[in-house]
């Protein structure tokens, strides 16, 4: 089998997208799987990014939500891919997907995973599983923290189904999930974070409210 994971986040570091893929990775380490790392963080590809995607036969995708759906960047690569792999006969790609956002709850990336459910049929490819996150933005600040374990406890559920999908070549329902965390408490440390934030571009508490 071989797996391609493609880390659809514009960051070129510390990325959530990435330490997802890396958490995932670690499950699906076993003998005759081959893996291979991508990155879409333009909004080009070139023939020979495509060409390499045609000699998986698992492709999996991360990245975060952007307004309800899927980084503009990201959607012009898929547009670019879904043309050339159209085009390809006799292949047999089936498609797994890792959206994460900063909403608390994870079913916010619903909307994103039909995107890529559609696209998969426009690509005509077959459509694996999608597993949706909440919290995202807290993701590599927990990535020490064992998967499965305090508020990666869902989050180990729902990898360990995916991963045993992804090894089968079968297909689920998709999943979404939230972090075994007080809804309160990332709330207030996410206020935190944007407090941290404007004094360090010089301005006030009052100015996050500020209307034009």
């Amino acid at each position: 089998m071989e797996i391609a994971f493609i880390n659809g986040s514009p960051k070129t570091k510390d990325s959530a997208s990435a330490s997802l893929l890396q958490e995932l990775k670690s499950l699906l380490e076993q003998d005759g799987i081959t893996t291979s790392d991508y990155n879409f963080n333009k909004p080009m590809l070139s023939i020979e990014e495509m060409e390499q995607m045609k000699v998986h036969n698992t492709l999996v995708f991360a990245f975060p939500l952007y307004v309800d759906g899927i980084p503009s960047h990201l959607l012009n690569c898929l547009t670019q891919l879904e043309a050339f792999l159209a085009s390809v006969k006799e292949k047999d790609i089936k498609v797994y997907s890792i959206v994460n956002c900063g909403f608390y709850e994870g079913h916010q990336t619903k909307l994103a995973m039909e995107m890529m459910e559609n696209w998969c049929s426009k690509a005509e490819l077959k459509w694996g599983q999608g597993v949706g996150i909440g919290a995202g933005g807290m993701l590599p600040m927990i990535k020490n923290v064992p998967l499965g374990h305090g508020p990666k406890k869902s989050l180990g559920k729902a990898f360990r189904e995916l991963a045993n999908n992804i090894l089968n070549g079968t297909s689920q329902d998709n999943i979404f999930i939230s972090p075994n965390f007080p809804r309160i408490l990332y709330k207030l440390a996410a206020e935190m974070g944007w407090r941290k934030s404007i004094k360090a571009n010089g301005l006030k508490r009052k100015d996050l409210f500020t209307r034009k």
